[in-house]
C-alpha cells in the first residue's frame, strides 16, 4: 500500500484496566512462567492510504509480571508493533468468597462504581434484565451470595456451544441478549449475560479479556485464540474473579465424543477429561495461572479509532477509517513455551 501506517495499540491498556486490579481478599497461588510470541499479519485493501493498527498487549498487575524481550516491526510505532515477544509469570488468583465478609453497597459506593454498573453496547442494563436478576437473586443485596446465585443460574440455564458444536453456536460479538435468547454462546456471550444480570442487580462488574496458555498447545505453532472472564466488586473484599464459562464444562452434563472433544479440550487451560463439581466451585472466586490479561472493559475508546471498539481480544485494524475483519484483512497468532523450574 501507499500512504501511512500507524501502529498504536496499547496506549489504552492502563486506562482500560480501571483502578484497583488487586483485591484485598485475593492472594496469589501457584505460578507459571511462559515465553510468548504475539505476531500479527495485516493485508490492507488495494489502494488503502491510511492503515491504523491496535494490538493487544499484556498488562502488568499484582498477579501478572511481564518482561518484554523483543519488539520487531517494519513500521514506526508507539507502544505495540505487529510482532512482540515477551516473558510472563502469571499467578493463580485465590479469593475467600464468604458472604459474611461483605455487605450491600452504600449509596456512595454505588456512585463511585457507576462505570461498572451501566450498559455497554452488547451488555444492556434494562427492565428485562433487572426483572430476571431480581427473580434469580430474590432481592439478595449481598454481592457475594447474590453473585453465586447468578453463577449457579447461568450454569443451569446456558450451555457452552463447544459441548454440542453440531447444533449450537456463539454470537460474533459477545452479546448478553443473544446468550439469554439462545441459552448458549462462547465465553464472551456467557460473561456478557452474567455482567448484564449482575449490574442489573446492583453488583459492580467488569469483563477481563486475555488468552489461555493452553497446555496442549505448549511449544506448538498454533494460535491460542482468546478468552475472557469476570471480576465483580464486593465491599470489604474488593474485586472477585470468576469464570462461569469454563465452569460450565465441569458441570459434567454432556459426553465427550469425536465431534466435540478437540473443541472442549482447547476451551480450557489445562485440558479436560470429565465433569468435576470441585472445579465448578473453584471457578467462583479463583482462576488458574495459565492466562494472560490484555485489557479490562468493553466499548474501548482507542486513540484515533473511528468509533468505540467492542473489545480488543486480539487486534483492531482500520484502513482509511473502515474496520478490517479478522482473516479477511489480518491475522493474529499467539504462541508460547512454558518454562520449567
Amino acid at each position: 500500500m501507499t500512504g501511512r501506517t500507524t501502529l498504536l495499540a496499547a496506549a489504552l491498556m492502563a486506562a482500560a484496566a480501571g483502578a484497583g486490579c488487586a483485591s484485598a481478599g485475593a492472594r496469589p497461588g501457584a505460578s507459571a512462567t511462559f515465553e510468548a510470541r504475539h505476531a500479527f499479519t495485516v493485508t490492507p485493501p488495494a489502494g488503502a492510504k491510511d492503515l491504523r493498527c491496535w494490538f493487544a498487549m499484556p498488562q502488568q498487575d499484582p498477579f501478572q509480571e511481564v518482561s518484554v524481550v523483543r519488539v520487531t516491526s517494519p513500521h514506526p510505532h508507539r507502544v505495540v508493533p505487529d510482532v512482540e515477544e515477551f516473558g510472563i509469570t502469571r499467578r493463580e488468583v485465590l479469593t475467600d468468597v464468604d458472604p459474611a465478609d461483605t455487605r450491600p453497597l452504600f449509596p456512595g459506593e454505588t456512585r463511585d462504581m457507576a462505570a461498572y454498573l451501566g450498559s455497554d453496547a452488547q451488555v444492556p442494563v434494562n427492565e428485562e434484565f433487572r426483572k430476571l436478576a431480581l427473580d434469580i437473586t430474590g432481592g439478595d443485596r449481598n454481592p457475594v451470595s447474590a453473585s453465586r446465585k447468578l453463577y449457579d443460574w447461568t450454569l443451569k440455564n446456558v450451555e457452552y456451544w463447544v459441548k454440542y458444536p453440531d447444533r449450537l453456536k456463539a454470537s460474533p460479538v459477545g452479546s448478553a441478549e443473544y446468550c439469554l435468547a439462545s441459552k448458549t454462546g462462547n465465553c464472551t456471550d456467557f460473561h456478557s449475560l452474567w455482567t448484564a444480570l449482575a449490574r442489573s442487580a446492583g453488583i459492580p462488574t467488569r469483563m477481563v479479556y486475555g488468552s489461555f496458555f493452553k497446555k496442549s498447545l505448549d511449544g506448538k505453532d498454533a494460535d491460542q485464540s482468546y478468552h475472557c472472564w469476570i471480576e465483580f466488586w464486593a465491599p470489604g473484599i474488593g474485586w472477585i474473579v470468576h469464570d462461569v464459562a469454563v465452569a460450565d464444562l465441569f458441570v459434567g452434563d454432556f459426553a465427550l465424543n469425536d465431534g466435540n472433544r478437540e473443541k472442549v479440550v482447547l476451551t480450557t487451560a489445562a485440558g479436560y477429561e470429565k465433569g468435576d463439581p470441585a472445579m465448578v466451585d473453584y471457578y467462583f472466586g479463583n482462576i488458574d495461572a495459565r492466562r494472560v490479561v490484555w485489557h479490562r472493559g468493553r466499548d474501548l475508546v482507542l486513540e484515533g479509532a473511528s468509533a468505540p471498539v467492542n473489545m480488543l481480544a486480539k487486534a483492531w485494524i482500520e484502513a482509511d477509517g473502515k474496520p478490517l475483519k479478522e482473516k479477511e484483512g489480518w491475522t493474529r497468532k499467539l504462541t508460547f513455551r512454558e518454562e520449567t523450574r
